[in-house]
């Protein structure tokens, strides 16, 4: 069985992460390199097992999440397809089982909010584990007169945890922001369409989801 480890060590994917990220440096978007990937394969792992899900879910999630944005490679329009294509390429040549190539592509192609559908429990903890990523390392640019919406929005973010509770069957992502940098609605202008993303991927889980934004319950 292909294994978390050896995906995070193929020298090839690293590649694909390291200059899909420089392609979107170049267009101006935030951090979508290492730190995100890993924080988005973690996190995916860490919500099938909290709600009881299986080892090997959860390693296929880590895996599917660890890949997901290869395809920014090529365009980040259809990023999501296109990084599906490349997976299954990828995991072939690594010998991985065709069930589990199946189950990765599947959550690799359907991650991206405009043709994202949580099919299944592996899916649908990496859509959430991936529209959670809001923090302000993520930003880019150093000058804050320069920033855009999606710049003023992360860099706002003073604190940002996703708490899974098993007994509650719920999901909450809890966020600090500075409204004096970015008002609450510049939130929703940019994340509304993910977080009801969110929302569809939690019912897959069995759970419901909660935004919670300065302790205000906001979805």
């Amino acid at each position: 069985m292909i294994t978390y480890e050896q995906v995070k060590s193929n020298e090839e994917l690293k590649t694909y992460i390291r200059m899909a990220d420089e392609s979107l440096a170049n267009m101006g978007f935030t951090e979508h390199s290492f730190a995100h990937v890993t924080y988005v394969a973690e996190t995916a792992k860490r919500i099938l097992l909290t709600l009881g899900y299986s080892a090997r879910q959860a390693e296929l999630a880590q895996i599917a999440a660890y890949m997901h944005d290869i395809g920014n490679i090529i365009n980040r329009t259809d990023h999501a397809h296109n990084g599906a294509v490349m997976a299954y390429k990828l995991l072939s040549d690594m010998k991985a089982d065709v069930a589990d190539i199946a189950i990765i592509i599947n959550a690799i192609g359907n991650h991206d909010e405009k043709s994202a559908y949580a099919i299944n429990p592996i899916t649908a903890a990496m859509i959430i584990a991936d529209k959670s990523d809001v923090r302000r390392t993520r930003v880019r640019n150093q000058n804050e007169k320069n920033f855009d919406i999606h710049d003023r929005v992360n860099h706002s973010v003073k604190k940002s945890s996703l708490n899974i509770q098993r007994d509650s069957s719920e999901i909450e992502l809890k966020l600090k922001i500075d409204t004096e940098e970015c008002p609450v609605m510049d939130y929703f202008e940019i994340f509304l369409d993910r977080m009801v993303l969110c929302r569809h991927a939690a019912e897959k889980l069995g759970c419901s989801f909660r935004l919670t934004i300065n302790d205000h319950n906001m979805l």
